[in-house]
């Protein structure tokens, strides 16, 4: 029995974490593939094209699959007899091998793990430290999943203390509609059963690690109640009509999975994960022989789509863009953008609001001008920028009117749906929301021609840029008269989806 070294659990994190930035697992892109040639609904086919032509443009140039580069998870399973040659703890060797991962020169990753999270805020720079869980089991081996988990989809998470009595289904169904767009699906529920509260959690989150395989289930049907619980939620939450990017079509999940632990009498706990379009997950296990090896999906996996664009596309340039012009588009209309466009998240937008607040003037001349919810992967070699994928349009809601009412702001581009604050403040403004596709953002990125710092350059990825860009592929998420495709399409779907249902029914 080798012991295992140092320098091979730091080498074997740093490019595990390496590797599932740009590969997508291959369960995960066969399951992709495969509701992609199935799906009906023109958006989000095409989303799902842009998804797919994006996964392949990163295997093939090594560069993220989404900008949201994600918080490292480690599941660790040691084994009771593992020898170390180390004089640094576990945790410390994780999180240097995160640290070589995030910071690797040829393929710089975002920074995006926060400490002091509810005082300054400060970056860590390198997105350490990593949340790391360990279980103890016999053998004398190292057993590890590293995961690296979007913001986006974390933030969608769900949990409830249920009473013994209440229906697991319902419960679950009532909430995913609520999680909206912002997980960017389609992707994979994750769902724990029972337990303590954090046991629930850690149970959805390791289920999501397991490999892609309802359609197996449903081929040989299910042989115990969690089994009976996926089929009935794979089809149900299928049936929302929710779609790609929320856009309203025929999948919305991939797959459902159930893990469950014994609990309480009085309690039933339940806890929701969801794994978004960027899923990134690789597992390896050390035994002392060295660090652990990776094996790409060979490039077959893809499909050999392009990117292409309707014949219904309108082709936009936002250095000319009128109030008039933008009043005839339609929610779900395809724009193509090229021009100048400024870019803002959060953590800008704040700052943004605080200043008009105290009558301050603004650092940038936002009148008549699109804004870009983006935080980019900073460029390597000859990039302009790195990936820069959209972030969650709705955490912008409560900025919405002060921009559109106080500054001329006339359009926003970013993912998901807004929420009735933001639709307010658009129609009564006659402005409009977009978004670009998250899960992406190497495409959107082939999209950018210039990028200028403009303002907060304090903020990191959160500073003010200009972009300029060329045929930037968005879609119409709000129009001038409040139209929200987010709540069109999935209720069209639902409505197609049930009728599909009855037909197969009779």
């Amino acid at each position: 029995m080798a012991p295992i070294r140092q320098d091979d659990l730091i080498q074997s994190i740093a490019d595990a974490v390496q590797f599932i930035s740009y590969y997508h697992p291959t369960d995960f892109l066969r399951a992709m593939r495969a509701a992609y040639e199935r799906e009906e609904s023109p958006a989000a086919k095409g989303a799902l094209q842009q998804v797919l032509v994006n996964s392949r443009m990163c295997a093939i140039g090594k560069r993220p699959i989404c900008q949201d580069t994600g918080i490292v998870n480690v599941l660790i399973d040691v084994g009771m007899d593992v020898r170390w040659d180390a004089d640094m703890s576990v945790d410390d060797m994780i999180n240097e091998g995160v640290r070589r991962g995030y910071t690797h020169p040829d393929n710089v990753l975002r920074g995006s793990v926060l400490e002091d999270p509810d005082g300054k805020r400060s970056n860590t720079k390198d997105n350490t430290p990593a949340v790391i869980h360990y279980r103890v089991v016999p053998g004398d081996e190292v057993s590890i999943e590293v995961a690296a988990k979007g913001g986006g989809s974390e933030a969608k998470a769900k949990f409830a203390m249920l009473n013994p009595s209440d229906d697991l289904v319902e419960w679950i169904l009532s909430v995913v509609p609520t999680m909206g767009a912002g997980w960017c699906p389609p992707g994979i529920l994750g769902i724990g059963v029972g337990g303590t509260p954090e046991m629930a959690m850690l149970l959805a989150k390791r289920s999501l690690m397991e490999p892609i395989d309802i359609h197996d289930l449903i081929e040989r049907g299910p042989s115990n109640h969690a089994e009976e619980l996926r089929l009935e939620l794979f089809d149900k939450v299928n049936a929302l009509g929710i779609g790609a990017q929320g856009l309203g079509g025929l999948t919305t999940v991939l797959d459902v999975k159930v893990s469950d632990y014994p609990t309480h009498a009085a309690n039933k706990p339940v806890a929701l994960i969801p794994n978004c379009t960027a899923t990134r997950h690789v597992h390896f296990t050390l035994d002392g022989s060295g660090p652990a090896t990776f094996e790409p999906p060979p490039l077959s996996e893809w499909p050999d789509i392009a990117f292409e664009m309707g014949p219904d596309v309108r082709r936009v340039n936002v250095d000319a863009i009128s109030k008039e012009e933008v009043a005839t588009w339609n929610a779900g209309d395809t724009v193509l953008l090229s021009g100048k466009i400024l870019t803002g998240r959060d953590a800008a937008h704040k700052r943004l609001v605080d200043m008009l607040d105290r009558g301050e003037p603004m650092p940038v001349d936002f009148a008549g001008r699109f804004i870009y919810y983006v935080g980019p992967v900073d460029p390597v070699r000859d990039e302009v920028v790195g990936p820069a994928g959209p972030t969650t349009a709705t955490r912008m809601d409560k900025f919405t009117r002060a921009m559109l009412e106080q500054t001329g702001l006339l359009g926003m581009i970013g993912k998901a749906e807004r929420g009735q604050l933001a639709i307010d403040a658009i129609k009564d403004t006659g402005a409009v929301s977009l978004i670009a596709v998250g899960g992406a953002a190497y495409l959107v990125a082939k999209a950018i021609k210039q990028s200028t710092l403009l303002a907060f350059e304090d903020l990191g990825m959160e500073a003010i840029y200009e972009f300029d860009v060329e045929d930037m592929p968005v879609t119409v998420a709000v129009d001038a008269r409040g139209d929200s495709v987010h709540r069109s399409g999935p209720q069209i779907w639902s409505g197609k989806i049930a009728e599909k249902i009855k037909v197969a029914q009779q």
